[in-house]
């Protein structure tokens, strides 16, 4: 690999590029333009690549071989140079002819939206898992775009008849390469998934959890530091979450309750990172709760909730049960627009992560719902059988107990698979049983 052909310098002053076309995707009025370009340049921000000039051509269709036309790209160029930009960056997707061209054409360095997220997730992917997929999706992205991004190939040399030059040799050679690595990067994957699967299981036997979710920057990490009172990473920059996080939220239920935080959520998502970008996701499966947090200062924060609701829908959670955090109230400052928002969602609460009422009034919310979804148990427990006492005592929620001449009595409140493999089955209590009757509840 030529990283140095893939990577991104911090110092390359970059020029934005897009287009307005009704067969584009994401790119098919000014609205869907504009709000990708201030997507674009918050990724930019979170790469610390300075931006300058940003071009927006329309066009009925799309120029297969240069995207807007080599009459206004050698205009753009020219800017470029003058206000001293270094690299075009066009807000969509590009093929490896159309890199090819461009470069050609304008004599600067091009890449694509897509090539700015994978450097984004290349560069904050912690675990083991997340670099894997990260450099699949990078693989899958290069394979087809090696003539346009690997200089060597520039040098190539012409061939005759079948046999091919020594340049064609080179870049089947490297094409095989990067199968091969794609391959063993996903059997690796596969077993990193299974081991994670099992860790899921295992923990579900043991914890209730609920995974944030929603768009990136929205605030997720901010609020799981205020809930569960840890240090997780939190900036205002996109994509500063890429790794799934585990914390306790409430240590002192049984069992106890996690909180996930997942890689935030964005929209005209490059088709190369789109398989990755959900796998990085699959912590969210395991959740019992889903809370799906926007940021409500967004003047699109409706496009932020259709994405999450997109991507909820593909990894066929959806219909797990679920509420909004509307984050960041503290920015909007339309009071009207908040209690319509409100009143448009109900299982809705609006907060600010920085508001020690708020936080304190939604971790209560997220406990209480997990102890409403437990099962409530009447048990007598004879004195003698001391194990049975100990394991009531460590996994159940007691919500009274008292003495009786011959045992203790309990009223507990446990999720049902938590009970079921307790052992205690014995000895519960039904209404009709002559011992139940005879004890005062």
């Amino acid at each position: 690999m030529l990283e140095k052909d893939f990577s991104i310098s911090k110092q390359l002053k970059a020029t934005l590029i897009s287009v307005v076309s009704p067969n584009l995707p994401y790119h098919q009025d000014s609205d869907q333009v504009n709000r990708s370009l201030v997507e674009l340049k918050e990724l930019l921000r979170t790469l610390e690549i300075p931006v300058g000039s940003q071009h927006i051509q329309v066009k009925k269709s799309v120029d297969p071989a240069s995207i807007i036309g080599s009459g206004k790209l050698m205009e753009i160029a020219d800017i470029a140079r003058e206000e001293g930009s270094k690299i075009l960056i066009f807000d969509c997707e590009l093929t490896a002819s159309q890199i090819r061209n461009i470069k050609d054409l304008t004599k600067l360095p091009v890449i694509d939206r897509c090539q700015v997220i994978l450097e984004i997730f290349a560069q904050h992917a912690r675990t083991k898992e997340a670099k894997i997929q990260i450099e699949i999706s990078r693989l899958q992205y290069l394979l087809p775009r090696l003539t346009g991004l690997w200089t060597h190939l520039g040098r190539q040399k012409g061939g005759v008849g079948v046999r091919g030059g020594e340049g064609e040799q080179q870049i089947e050679l490297d094409r095989r390469i990067i199968r091969e690595r794609i391959q063993f990067f996903k059997e690796e994957l596969k077993t990193i998934i299974k081991s994670r699967m099992q860790q899921g299981k295992k923990r579900k036997n043991k914890a209730i959890t609920a995974a944030l979710v929603g768009y990136t920057n929205a605030g997720k990490s901010s609020i799981m530091n205020r809930l569960c009172r840890v240090n997780v990473l939190e900036e205002n920059k996109l994509f500063a979450t890429l790794d799934s996080t585990y914390r306790m939220l409430n240590p002192d239920t049984k069992p106890p309750m996690v909180l996930i935080d997942t890689v935030g959520f964005i929209s005209n998502l490059p088709a190369t990172l789109i398989e990755g970008f959900k796998t990085t996701l699959e912590s969210a499966i395991e959740a019992d709760l889903l809370i799906i947090v926007c940021d409500i200062s967004d003047p699109n924060y409706k496009t932020q909730l259709e994405v999450t609701e997109k991507v909820l829908k593909d990894l066929e959670i959806f219909d797990k049960e679920k509420i909004i955090v509307f984050n960041k109230k503290d920015l909007q400052h339309d009071d009207l627009k908040k209690k319509i928002i409100l009143r448009t969602y109900p299982k809705s609460f609006l907060v600010s992560s920085y508001d020690d009422k708020d936080i304190t009034n939604l971790r209560k919310f997220i406990i209480n719902f997990f102890l409403e979804k437990q099962e409530n148990f009447d048990l007598f427990i004879p004195y003698e059988n001391g194990e049975a006492h100990a394991k009531v005592s460590k996994n159940t929620n007691i919500i009274k107990s008292f003495n009786h001449e011959r045992g203790i009595f309990y009223r507990i409140r446990v999720p049902d698979f938590i009970f079921d493999g307790l052992g205690l089955e014995k000895f519960i209590l039904s209404p009709k049983d002559e011992l139940y009757k005879s004890i005062s509840l």
